[in-house]
């Protein structure tokens, strides 16, 4: 089972993009982020003519996740529990049955900025609250795949100027602890187990010719459960798709389980 992450910084916006890229990669899962778009506009019929299942959890203008699947999901949930008064759409959970069942979470973890200050804390009680809901989904004890824009640069070798880094929410020292306490309830973040080597980036900003002086970030993270951990076989990030026509400044991740 192939399941990847991709942020597409606007469905409408990257659809031919998008489409491009599912038609050429095949996954048979996609969490995607950054939809921006609410559940009833998403375009789900040229998805669903390609084979794939549709579920949102979409806003207007800003955030909305999804996911794509090639086999029928199961037990859908929308939204972070932890705070009823929360409406942003960042979260989305569903259970795909391949040889395995494996509960897959698209997410879209807050940016923080400017930090610090109200967004930065919203960042940090989300970050809590996801670790509490990590917690019980492990206690669950079946194959955990959490997909998605962490927003969060876990080290300095996942910057290729960790120093332009150090004031911003995403690398702050607050931001990368929360980031780390989550992994240490027992995740494997996929990418690094397969390449510890430096130069992994997710996202280019559009500004500075950032893409052309490779000038990156990693913030796009699969996380596994031990379960999902004990699947895997292989995983990369398609980084080629960066070079395209009107292209996310994120790039897909994906791994392979033999699920």
């Amino acid at each position: 089972m192939k399941i990847a992450t991709f942020n597409i910084n606007g469905i409408k916006a990257r659809i031919e993009a998008l489409l491009a890229w599912l038609d050429a990669a095949r996954p048979d899962v996609v969490l995607l982020q950054e939809i921006k778009s609410v559940d009833e506009g998403f375009p789900r019929e040229v998805f669903e003519e390609r084979g794939y299942f549709v579920e949102t959890h979409g806003q207007k203008g800003f955030n909305g996740v999804a996911i794509l699947s090639r086999l029928p999901l199961e037990d859908v949930e929308r939204g972070l529990p932890g705070d009823d008064a929360d409406a942003q759409a960042r979260w989305i959970e569903a259970t795909v049955v391949g040889k395995v069942a494996v509960r897959l979470v698209a997410l879209y973890l807050p940016n923080g900025n400017p930090a610090p200050g109200p967004k930065f804390d919203y960042k940090l009680a989300w970050m809590a609250r996801m670790k509490a809901r990590v917690a019980d989904l492990l206690a669950e004890e079946v194959p955990l795949v959490l997909g998605g824009d962490y927003n969060v640069i876990p080290a300095p070798i996942d910057a290729a100027r960790p120093e332009a880094w150090v004031e911003d929410a995403l690398f702050r020292p607050e931001s990368r602890a929360a980031f780390r306490a989550i992994v240490n309830l027992g995740l494997t973040e996929a990418i690094r187990t397969r390449d510890p080597r430096p130069g992994l980036y997710t996202f280019w900003d559009y500004q500075g010719a950032a893409w052309q002086k490779n000038d990156g970030i990693r913030i796009d993270h699969l996380l596994l459960g031990p379960q999902a951990a004990d699947l895997l076989s292989d995983a990369g990030i398609d980084k080629a798709v960066r070079d395209g026509d009107k292209p996310s400044d994120h790039v897909p991740v994906w791994i392979e389980l033999e699920a």
